[in-house]
């Protein structure tokens, strides 16, 4: 690159950067990733460090943070507010442990490791134990004022608390974190989608502009939370020489400090912390991104010191990005098993906490109003919960995507039968025609998973063949396959074959509630059809059934009686019924037994991988003896029983003090022998 290219990418990147730091600190609408900001911050040093003539003064990378509004009241900190240079891998954070090696000499060092939060730094000021203000880290010199609202986080200590006056400090300023616990934040977002507004983005989208509101009312309501991480300036007769004991202090004084804070006393113990946390960060109740590792010695600190920008003595360890930007490259419509059209996008692939991201629901068309997303546009993308893709807004939309709204489609893309929405009330639009050949394949798919009829080896792939070769049509054609018919599919051999034919033969022992549940009835789950099993005892009672005798059961609302009368009294429901029965499938619940009438009533949640008995198991085991199977973390659950590698749900049975089991003592409880 000659030093003309040079100078017009430098002055791009740098126009660029000061728009993205408007739209985050200012408009508070980010529309780029942290990971993107800080790859184009790092190309914009690079290049200015090669050819350092065209470094402006008022250069991005010279500065931290962006302006305040104008109508902002700002106070100057006490002492500069910096922020910390980024590392993606182990590889970069070895090599910035080797920079701390050489400029301390060799000496020994400990460091304080703590959890990355994403939320908004502040300043917070005490004097003679008294908080007088608060201020966002603004620029990193001057920040804007918020202490009315600082004033409202619960966490906050309004008073120091001090066990002896003497160690009262006179002033001091300390450095938190403000952020928004992750089911607060779905709760308020919960709020403002039923009152039509606006969506915050994420946690600390919804923090930063709480904290800058005028009405501290609101920012009450909104429940943020604080973690007091460093220390500002300093006035009393304490001394501090290591950060480690600055937190220790500051917990004495009343301040939040994060309890997963960590002294460790070698760089590999960093490194695992670094893993642990990655590997553990959707157990903790709010948002991290990454790990801080400081060196622990204030002393050494100074030895150390700072660049323009950021302390040489701290790091961040960036995780795996949960959310990134990406490009629609087009809207398609999936049909799923009971009719209901599916808004997918299709994605320009992108990598996104260590998995490549193509395809994510847009979940109904609704919600592609509400987001306004179109063709070509630009979107911020997150994995809820490492697991599932979902896009959370618009960034960008070029202008040739303008004027070409997505519009939900009036016939089946599948069957070109013709789309309704049903309920005005609903947002589900349906393909309305019985004979769909997606419907049914999806049907199938559905009748012969664990939940409902479990027969193995019946997945997508065989579903496929077996419709595309015209061996079934629908659900009761399965019953009447042989061996012979599979070996003329190109998936089959003798075994695989076999296999199927006896998983199939299986099928038909299990009971009413697991074939009412495979039936897909809409607006039935697992739980609603054991409830009906249950209740009516045979499948010639349930047919028979009003929907004055289906609501008078508990659970059963108005719309699941309907939904359960309309299907089962149609044509084409009641033929499938009779041909299953004819095959042999058996359409009755067994009755209860006198065993484990303990369990008559008792709510269990499994959490981890069980050893002895898979999951349906059992919930079948829990059913069968009376008792009933949560899929959700609450505190009127009677057991929760832990297998392997327990998820959230499992910290919080701790912290609910939950009676919790472990799986050898459940299979007692449901006289399960293990040997």
């Amino acid at each position: 690159m000659n030093k003309a290219e040079a100078k017009k990418k430098i002055e791009e990147l740098s126009q660029a950067l000061e728009q993205y730091n408007y739209a985050y600190y200012v408009a508070h609408q980010p529309v780029i990733t942290d990971k993107e900001y800080d790859d184009l911050m790092r190309a914009l040093v690079d290049l200015e460090t090669k050819f350092p003539e065209f470094r402006s003064s008022n250069s991005p990378s010279q500065r931290i943070g962006s302006d305040i509004p104008a109508t902002a009241q700002t106070v100057r900190h006490s002492s500069k507010m910096y922020s910390l240079d980024n590392t993606y891998d182990v590889s970069e954070l070895r090599e910035w442990h080797q920079r701390i090696q050489k400029g301390l000499a060799g000496e020994a060092v400990t460091f304080v490791v703590e959890l990355k939060i994403d939320g908004v730094s502040a300043s917070l000021r005490y004097e003679d134990g008294d908080f007088v203000l608060g201020a966002t880290r603004g620029d990193g010199v001057r920040g804007e004022i918020i202490t009315h609202n600082i004033r409202t986080i619960r966490s906050v200590p309004l008073r120091l608390h001090t066990r002896k006056r003497a160690d009262f400090p006179s002033m001091i300023d300390v450095r938190a974190e403000i952020y928004m616990n992750s089911k607060d934040f779905q709760e308020l977002n919960r709020i403002r989608k039923e009152k039509g507004e606006n969506l915050f983005a994420n946690p600390r989208n919804a923090t930063s502009g709480t904290v800058k509101l005028l009405d501290s009312r609101v920012a009450a309501n909104r429940r943020l939370n604080c973690f007091v991480y460093a220390l500002g300036v300093y006035e009393g007769p304490m001394e501090f020489t290591t950060q480690w004991q600055f937190l220790q202090a500051a917990q004495e004084w009343g301040f939040p400090v994060n309890a997963h804070n960590r002294l460790c006393s070698s760089f590999d113990e960093v490194i695992r912390y670094c893993h642990q946390f990655q590997q553990e960060r959707k157990q903790i109740p709010y948002d991290i991104d990454g790990v801080v590792i400081k060196v622990n010695s204030f002393a050494q600190q100074r030895a150390l010191g700072e660049t323009r920008k950021s302390p040489r003595w701290a790091v961040a360890y960036k995780f795996p990005a949960h959310q990134v930007a990406t490009t629609v490259r087009k809207i398609s419509v999936q049909v799923g098993r009971t009719g209901v059209l599916t808004p997918i996008a299709e994605l320009q692939p992108v990598e996104c906490a260590g998995v490549v991201i193509k395809r994510a629901t847009l979940h109904n068309f609704d919600e592609v109003a509400r987001l306004g997303i179109k063709e070509g546009d630009r979107v911020l993308l997150e994995r809820a919960g490492d697991v599932i893709p979902k896009i959370i807004k618009v960034l960008e939309s070029p202008p040739q995507a303008k004027g070409s709204e997505f519009k939900v489609p009036k016939i089946c893309p599948e069957c070109h039968g013709p789309v309704v929405r049903e309920n005005q009330g609903q947002v589900a639009y349906r393909c309305v025609n019985k004979q769909c050949p997606k419907t049914l394949r999806q049907g199938l798919i559905h009748f012969a998973s664990r939940p409902a009829m479990d027969i193995q080896g019946l997945g997508q792939s065989v579903v496929d063949q077996l419709f595309n070769t015209g061996l079934i049509k629908n659900i009761s054609d399965i019953y009447r396959l042989r061996e012979d018919d599979l070996l003329t599919l190109d998936l089959f051999k003798e075994k695989k074959a076999r296999n199927l034919i006896e998983a199939i033969g299986q099928s038909k022992t299990q009971p009413l509630s697991r074939f009412l549940y495979g039936l897909g009835i809409p607006n039935i789950g697992e739980k609603a059809a054991h409830i009906l099993a249950k209740h009516f005892r045979s499948m010639d009672r349930l047919l028979a059934a009003t929907e004055e005798e289906l609501t008078a059961i508990h659970e059963i609302g108005t719309i699941m009686a309907q939904s359960v009368v309309t299907t089962l009294q149609s044509q084409g429901t009641r033929r499938l019924i009779q041909r299953c029965q004819q095959y042999g499938v058996n359409l009755t619940e067994p009755a209860e037994t006198d065993a484990g009438k303990e369990l008559f009533g008792k709510k269990f949640l499994f959490t981890g991988k069980l050893e002895h008995i898979t999951r349906q198991e059992a919930a079948d085991r829990v059913r069968q003896s009376g008792g009933e199977v949560a899929s959700g973390i609450s505190k009127n659950l009677d057991y929760v029983v832990v297998g392997e590698s327990p998820g959230s749900k499992y910290q919080k049975a701790r912290d609910w003090k939950l009676t919790m089991i472990t799986e050898r003592e459940f299979l007692d409880l449901v006289n399960v022998a293990v040997f």
